[in-house]
């Protein structure tokens, strides 16, 4: 039986992502659920200044700023199930955000370089400015000593779409160069920690049992 036979039927009520990441949507997309995209218009880098100032840990922000987004969302959806994601990259103590251009992704990669950083991906699911669910998924990746040459030659290669990244690295193609070892989950790593997304979903009827 085709697996698109084994999903379906009508959803009790609408589902929502609050973010505009390509990965995100596709991990939800190829897991069978059915959802909205709705970017949730916050001031991402403000947040994240706030909190820091305040002593906030990287994994509050996460949540923060997940929860942020999908409160944003819930108020203008009543009804709707929203889910709010964010992603910190933590390497000694340093936050990292999202490069801005080809330097910055330089940068990015030298200060890993030889050194073990932490992903941390926060998700809240909200409804009716209510937050329902929450989560908090951790990654550890250590990364190999990166060559000039070889930093040179991976930002030629890889293009842009490494600026869409808070590492400047998409683990599913040319970035698993970059690494010696692993711990944590993949879909954490890409940005959505879907396994503990999906089991909160079944116990909502979002997807079967």
């Amino acid at each position: 039986m085709p697996s698109e036979a084994l999903l379906t039927g009508p959803a009790p009520q609408k589902l929502i992502l609050a973010s505009g990441s390509r990965i995100r949507a596709e991990l939800l997309r190829n897991a069978g659920v059915d959802f909205d995209i709705q970017a949730a218009p916050v001031d991402e880098a403000e947040i994240r200044r706030s909190l820091q100032a305040e002593g906030a840990t990287v994994g509050d922000a996460a949540i923060a700023l997940a929860e942020a987004k999908a409160m944003r969302v819930s108020r203008r959806n009543p009804g709707a199930l929203v889910i709010g994601c964010d992603q910190m990259l933590d390497c000694n103590g340093v936050w990292f955000e999202k490069p801005v251009d080809r330097d910055h992704a330089r940068a990015h990669l030298q200060a890993f370089s030889g050194k073990t950083h932490r992903l941390q991906v926060g998700i809240v699911v909200a409804r009716d400015g209510q937050r329902l669910w929450h989560n908090l998924s951790i990654a550890s990746l250590a990364v190999r000593v990166l060559s000039p040459d070889f930093i040179e030659a991976y930002l030629d290669a890889a293009g842009e779409p490494i600026l869409n990244s808070v590492g400047a690295y998409q683990l599913e193609g040319l970035g698993a160069q970059l690494f010696s070892r692993i711990e944590g989950d993949y879909f954490t790593i890409l940005g959505l920690p879907l396994l503990p997304l999906l089991d909160f979903l079944r116990t909502h009827g979002v997807v079967p049992r």
